[in-house]
């Protein structure tokens, strides 16, 4: 570890950290901030190519795991740079911010002295200004929805809007809610005259996430937010679950919303789903196909899971997502995103 101040140019700080080199800052705060962007700028330029020596073309597999390694290679040079927290999360540099409540949200009681790197130190404080200011969800009548640090926002309304359009099941006395996360979906369904939904999670960030926001919108005597790994026991007439919709592996704790080895909590989902439905119920299984447009997974095997589990498909309400990376021409996956569909899926026992 080397000591780093406002002495310090951007490409020797660069170089040290792309050799591994941990920085810690002991200069003003705001100019580790100017240093951190600088740092940045330079990871995201890329390695040189000899003149005249165009890459290869790439296959959409190929281009998504190029892009989580080069991901990965940035947040790794990045993460270089730390700054010191003191002994209540207080960062003892000339013009910090106070950053103790962000930090003890993420981190809970402080255990004195530490540091952290400034890159996490800047998402602590934007995941701290997501949950105090909240998310309004159109679903909701514009009532906000308070992401935790760690838990997925859900600022991609899409799936919200398919939950809030699709028609219920005849019988709506009873709802599960698989992996409820920041509990918004089982609050649509409760606004939606569902009589008692069961919420479910096993992180605990997600369950005291669902809990606070349900208890805020008033709807702690509807929905009941419990810990399992997928569902409660007993049937219910409708079973809703929004996954992770890309067989990845994830790298930081909001990804496991959207990046799932091998597909795991799709497949339990799919698998258990006919033997946790009342007699003439429905299962919603909402789900981005981006998988299939990155090579990731075959275009047959969604049906071929559907059809190993002794589910069928009722009906099918699909969106696409309207998101600024899905049409933005400069992201790697942009082809994959711009062809994105997500689908809400309508399930039955056979």
């Amino acid at each position: 570890m080397a000591t780093a101040d406002d002495r310090m140019t951007a490409d020797t700080a660069y170089r040290l950290a792309c050799e591994g080199t941990a920085l810690l800052w002991r200069g003003d705060y705001q100019g580790a901030r100017q240093l951190l962007g600088a740092m940045a700028r330079r990871a995201d330029r890329g390695p040189r190519r000899p003149r005249g020596r165009r890459a290869p073309a790439a296959s959409p597999a190929e281009a998504f795991h190029q892009h989580r390694q080069a991901q990965s290679r940035r947040a790794r040079v990045l993460g270089m740079l730390l700054v010191p927290l003191d002994g209540d999360y207080g960062v003892p540099l000339r013009r910090a911010p106070d950053v103790r409540q962000a930090c003890a949200e993420a981190y809970g009681p402080a255990e004195g002295p530490s540091v952290t790197s400034l890159r996490e130190l800047l998402g602590l404080i934007g995941a701290h200004e997501w949950r105090t200011k909240g998310v309004a969800v159109p679903a909701l009548g514009g009532d906000r929805i308070h992401p935790h640090y760690g838990v997925f926002s859900p600022v991609r309304g899409e799936y919200v809007d398919l939950v809030a359009e699709a028609p219920l099941p005849g019988d709506s006395s009873l709802a599960y809610d698989i992996g409820t996360g920041t509990g918004v979906l089982a609050a649509v369904l409760a606004r939606r005259g569902v009589g008692r939904v069961v919420a479910t999670d096993q992180d605990p960030r997600a369950l005291a996430c669902a809990r606070e926001n349900i208890a805020r919108l008033g709807l702690a005597g509807r929905v009941d937010v419990v810990r399992e790994d997928l569902f409660p026991g007993g049937r219910a007439p409708l079973v809703v679950c929004n996954p992770p919709w890309v067989p990845a592996r994830p790298t930081s704790p909001v990804e496991y919303a959207v990046y799932d080895p091998g597909g795991r909590m799709l497949h339990g989902f799919l698998d258990s789903l006919a033997g946790h439905l009342a007699p003439g119920g429905e299962g919603w299984l909402i789900l981005s196909d981006l998988a299939e447009h990155l090579g990731l997974r075959p275009r047959d095997e969604l049906q071929a899971a559907f059809d190993a589990a002794g589910l069928k498909v009722v009906d099918r309400l699909d969106t696409r997502p309207v998101h600024r990376r899905a049409t933005d021409p400069d992201d790697p996956l942009h082809e994959a995103r711009a062809a994105e569909v997500t689908s809400l899926w309508r399930l039955a026992a056979r």
